[in-house]
């Protein structure tokens, strides 16, 4: 976990989670971005890369079989584009041949806490283009519509929206961690939804997302689910996918589903949904993970 700004690093430090982190993977700088790609990518970004390479490369040396890295970060702020930046290419120089797939919180004009934020989010995507295999995206916008709308909270909150990212971010990544026959190592994200090397910007959804009052008295069908997943209320970045097509596809179920109900929600969802006539409807056993 790395920030420029030391304020927030401390409170994880000190702070309810503190034993989820080593120590030493607690980095943190003197001053922050203030906002700014430049500062946080040529200058006071660039007098601590060093350090969190070197952390890195110590985690790397102790790994028996390294695949690759995932980073989280946003494209609004300056630390988090800048700095973010900067260390993925160093990444690329280092670690060339590993997988570097990025979660990226995405600026969005309704929801801003500052006007350079699109600068920044501008400035940010080249380094992405260039230093990622994958990149997923969300934005703020439609985060905070989801908790208002499917989880029945008024006055939405970062934490809130965290929660829900590292639900959506631990169901995308549950197919590393548990047995099954899709996306079992990094390289396979890349090699089953990336058509061509710089179009490797996806869209995540997640169905279904339900308030906890509702969980007990509502009962979705696999087909429901399937369907509601390419509903643009699912997506967690604010667009509707209908208007163009789907060159790659992967999805993954969770919990008690039958082979038999996904086979058959696919082969129908196939004949709705616009996609390349080469990128082929496969249907992959499920992943063998546990109910969220």
């Amino acid at each position: 976990m790395v920030d420029l700004e030391p304020t927030v690093v401390d409170e994880v430090r000190t702070g309810t989670y503190r034993q989820l982190f080593h120590p030493e993977q607690l980095i943190s700088g003197k001053e922050d971005a203030a906002n700014n790609f430049a500062r946080g990518h040529y200058t006071v970004g660039k007098e601590i890369v060093d350090l969190v390479l070197g952390r890195i490369r110590k985690l790397a040396d102790n790994c028996t079989g390294l695949q690759g890295f995932m980073v989280y970060n946003t494209c609004g702020g300056g630390t988090g584009s800048g700095l973010g930046c900067l260390l993925l290419e160093r990444l690329s120089v280092d670690y060339g041949k590993k997988s570097k797939i990025s979660f990226t919180v995405w600026a969005c004009p309704q929801i801003s806490t500052a006007v350079v934020e699109a600068y920044n989010t501008v400035l940010c995507v080249h380094s992405l283009l260039e230093h990622t295999d994958v990149t997923i995206m969300y934005d703020n916008e439609a985060l905070y519509d989801i908790c208002r709308r499917s989880l029945d909270i008024e006055r939405p909150t970062y934490t809130n929206l965290n929660r829900m990212l590292a639900q959506i971010i631990s169901s995308l990544t549950a197919s590393l961690r548990f047995d099954g026959a899709l996306n079992v190592d990094l390289t396979e994200f890349q090699t089953n939804l990336v058509p061509y090397p710089r179009i490797h910007f996806m869209l995540s959804s997640y169905a279904p997302i339900i308030s906890a009052e509702k969980a007990y008295h509502e009962q979705l069908s696999v087909a429901e689910i399937t369907m509601s997943v390419f509903e643009p209320a699912s997506m967690f970045v604010k667009c509707d996918p209908r208007h163009g097509k789907y060159m790659a596809c992967c999805m993954m179920y969770r919990g008690d589903v039958v082979p038999k109900d996904v086979n058959a929600s696919v082969a129908t969802l196939a004949s709705t949904i616009s996609h390349q006539q080469w990128c082929q409807v496969v249907i992959w056993p499920r992943s063998c993970a546990p109910a969220a």
